[in-house]
């Protein structure tokens, strides 16, 4: 393993590069910067790049912080003022004059098209592929997914808990927010063993059990 430098040759065509990074480290920043460099140095365009993260806020803030740096270079070609303590910015403006300009236009035609990037989380990238697919794909035009199952947890546990609990509502074994935070935890760890596996009958474990076991049914 060694030390990726941003300002460095950017990775040959068709090669793979892994970069490894603890939080708060710069990485947004980095790929804000490999992008821009992509773009001004002519080696890809927005339509040819794809930038997957994990949630929508990050996949926001990405979008925003490519913006930002490809925006902050098109206004350094014309006023260095603007350039500060940005690294890649103040590589971009190291060459010829037929190279800075070509680097501007590249950049300026970035921004122009810059909705045409792709820039989304794991489950909008796999829809934007299936629906790309039409009726080779097999999927179900219908379904909508969600990054969050929490609104739907909060619906199921809403009904089932009438079910279990309707009769008992002065004084339920289970009560409501320990049902709530019960069905999250089984239904965000999954692969989750429920313990005890054959609790007594009457106890409160085995309600607790069975109320979870209908969540996932």
């Amino acid at each position: 393993m060694q030390p990726f430098d941003l300002l460095g040759p950017l990775p040959a065509p068709r090669s793979t590069t892994v970069l490894e990074a603890s939080a708060g480290t710069g990485k947004t920043f980095a790929l804000a910067g490999l992008v821009t460099r992509y773009l001004a140095e002519g080696r890809a365009t927005l339509d040819q790049m794809l930038l997957v993260t994990f949630s929508r806020s990050a996949t926001q803030e990405l979008r925003e912080r490519v913006r930002s740096q490809i925006v902050q270079a098109v206004r350094a070609f014309d006023d260095r003022s603007v350039v500060g303590d940005n690294q890649v910015v103040q590589h971009l403006l190291t060459g010829t004059d037929e190279e800075l300009e070509e680097r501007k236009t590249r950049l300026r035609d970035a921004l122009a098209a810059f909705d045409a990037a792709t820039i989304a989380t794991t489950h909008q990238f796999c829809n934007l592929v299936l629906k790309s697919l039409g009726v080779a794909g097999d999927s179900d035009a219908g379904v909508e997914l969600v990054e969050s199952l929490d609104d739907l947890v909060a619906e199921i546990v809403d009904d089932l808990y009438l079910a279990h609990f309707g009769r008992d509502r002065d004084d339920p074994q289970l009560p409501y927010p320990e049902a709530l935070e019960l069905a999250r935890e089984v239904v965000n760890n999954p692969a989750a063993q429920l313990r005890p596996a054959e609790p007594d009958p009457d106890s409160r474990a085995a309600v607790c059990l069975r109320f979870v076991s209908d969540v996932v049914r």
